[in-house]
């Protein structure tokens, strides 16, 4: 097959198998580190999906106020006032995710579903890239597949399951994830270019 692709395309080829094996370790522990954290989320979904909701409630709160901070030390700026409104409205969005989490379980649920969405359909992307170069390209595709399903299945459960759906839909996710990162990290090791 090598012989109908053109030299340029080749080594680049070889260049992106080269780079792939060279931190195949890398790799490997990402996945075994992202599968761990899904499995003890499939184990414990409501707490899981807790702590997914205050860790974003917090993250909306910091970058909002480091946001305003910034916009602070630049009020010449275009576009402050609009910027430092959505500054708050992150502090404030934060703030109820944390004050108030079951409240914003709901909310974040269907924000699950478009990320799952999103995720799927990039993987999938992604997994074909990779089949000119991974033998195991098959995992990346069937985690990006499983992604459209999870989205799927949590909209269609949706507002029964809530409390428990983010957690297991998550650790699903990253054990896939996880796994689809430990074998890409094996076959990146064994296609180092001769």
């Amino acid at each position: 097959m090598s012989d109908n692709i053109p030299p340029k395309l080749e080594e680049m080829r070889q260049l992106m198998s080269a780079e792939l094996a060279k931190h195949w370790k890398m790799f490997l522990f990402q996945g075994l580190l992202i599968s761990l954290l899904g499995a003890i989320a499939i184990l414990v979904p409501q707490v899981a999906t807790l702590v997914i909701v205050l860790f974003i409630g917090w993250i909306l709160i910091f970058g909002g106020g480091g946001r305003a901070l910034a916009l602070f030390r630049s009020r010449s700026l275009p576009g402050t006032i609009w910027s430092l409104l959505a500054s708050i409205l992150a502090i404030v969005l934060g703030l109820l995710l944390v004050l108030k989490p079951t409240e914003g379980v709901l909310t974040l649920t269907m924000v699950m579903v478009a990320f799952f969405i999103i995720q799927g359909v990039f993987s999938i992307l992604l997994a074909l890239q990779f089949r000119a170069h991974i033998r195991s390209w098959i995992w990346t595709l069937l985690s990006g597949v499983i992604d459209l399903f999870l989205a799927y299945l949590i909209s269609r459960g949706w507002p029964d399951t809530a409390s428990w759906a983010i957690g297991l839909l998550v650790g699903i996710n990253m054990l896939f994830a996880g796994i689809a990162l430990i074998f890409t990290a094996f076959a990146a090791r064994n296609s180092a270019p001769d």
